[in-house]
């Protein structure tokens, strides 16, 4: 079914999203990532849904998009909260019939793809403001997960800190430092406001400047 993973910025949204394809019957699929705040709205229609040669300025070629690439396999949706309404409305197409049109096209395409949808905004309150399709609400929120920042999951620090020394000693060939106890619990005070990328960062600093 479709899952909606919520959370602040920085907490690991991606991670939770990779780890619901690989636990599910379709992990030997394909899994693509789609950054909906990456591009503006006429490109990332041409991105989600692909487009025919001709069917604007600059398309020399027939392309594919991320659903055609995602068949049989899941599509994660990363900042769900900026799509424009045009862009709403033909995912809940998408959602409601299993087929959409590629941009130039009159030909439908059907596709098997799981929506997993990623938000830091409140989409309740832009529902409430009009900015948000009610009805593609609640058909990506079969399952809703909330992430919660870092500072309300502090025994997972010292793993998390483990695992990006030892990840980025490895990648920039540098020796792996000792982290004393008094730093140890500086990291289980902290409040860390920027989450795990915040920590992963830091981690990063520690690890190139050995210091």
């Amino acid at each position: 079914v479709h899952v909606l993973v919520t959370g602040a910025t920085g907490t690991g949204k991606e991670l939770v999203s990779r780890a619901i394809h690989q636990q599910s019957t379709r992990r030997h699929r394909p899994f693509v990532k789609v950054n909906c705040a990456a591009l503006p709205a006429d490109l990332l229609e041409s991105e989600l849904f692909g487009h025919e040669k001709g069917a604007f300025t600059g398309a020399a070629t027939t392309r594919i998009g991320k659903f055609e690439q995602a068949d049989g396999g899941a599509i994660m949706l990363d900042e769900i909260g900026e799509l424009t309404p045009a862009l709403q409305a033909k995912l809940l197409h998408v959602l409601q019939d299993a087929e959409f049109t590629k941009l130039g096209s009159n030909k439908p395409v059907n596709v098997d793809v799981r929506i997993v949808a990623a938000t830091n905004r409140n989409l309740e309150k832009m529902m409430a403001s009009g900015e948000f399709r009610e009805d593609l609400y609640y058909r990506l929120r079969v399952i809703e997960l909330t992430v919660p920042p870092l500072r309300e999951r502090r025994d997972e620090i010292p793993a998390l800190t483990e695992s990006f020394i030892a990840r980025y000693a490895r990648k920039y060939k540098r020796p792996a430092p000792r982290i004393s106890p008094q730093l140890r619990q500086l990291f289980q005070e902290y409040e860390w406001p920027g989450n795990i990328r915040e920590l992963e960062n830091t981690i990063k600093r520690l690890v190139i400047l050995q210091d």
